[in-house]
């Protein structure tokens, strides 16, 4: 597997590193761009790294990967730029990964995406960033499914689901 950025126009991308020892258990984790999932990868390494597992990183590219003006001229190049931010942010927090990680990056329904993952590596867990309290979640959450109570009704392995922390 490579470091290297993944292309837009995939349908699947898989790439991270190789373990430079055998993991015991496979984490996977939910990623995007929102700040929380940048707590959740925290945890996640965290986690990974107390219990000897190689974490498979999941991001459902959709719209909001994309630039608002689809006119623009290097419109897919500005998506392209916004994966490669998102990936070079995991590979960043997981660089001294003993266990190994992967990143997987492709368009579809997250929830769906997590359990294939989870069911191909036989995860352990499935871990989620939440997108906190507030009114503006409130409205969050009516126009755009919560992911983790998909993962809840879904399938069968435990949810860790992270709460927002701001990192300073």
């Amino acid at each position: 597997m490579t470091d290297s950025a993944p292309p837009v126009n995939t349908s699947r991308i898989q790439h991270g590193t190789a373990p430079r020892q055998a993991p015991q258990t496979q984490l996977v984790l939910g990623h995007d761009h929102h700040p929380h999932s940048q707590s959740a990868l925290s945890v996640a390494a965290d986690l990974a790294h107390r219990m000897h597992a190689q974490l498979h990183v999941v991001h459902s590219i959709d719209l909001s990967d994309y630039p608002i003006d689809p006119d623009a001229a290097d419109w897919e190049q500005q998506a392209q730029r916004v994966l490669q931010d998102q990936h070079e942010q995991v590979a960043q927090a997981l660089k001294d990964s003993d266990t190994g990680w992967t990143y997987h990056a492709w368009r579809g329904d997250p929830v769906r995406l997590l359990v294939t993952v989870a069911e191909e590596t036989d995860a352990l867990m499935i871990i989620v960033g939440t997108r906190g309290e507030g009114p503006g979640k409130v409205v969050d959450r009516i126009l755009q499914r919560s992911v983790s109570h998909g993962l809840i009704a879904r399938q069968h392995r435990p949810v860790l689901i992270v709460p927002h922390r701001n990192l300073r």
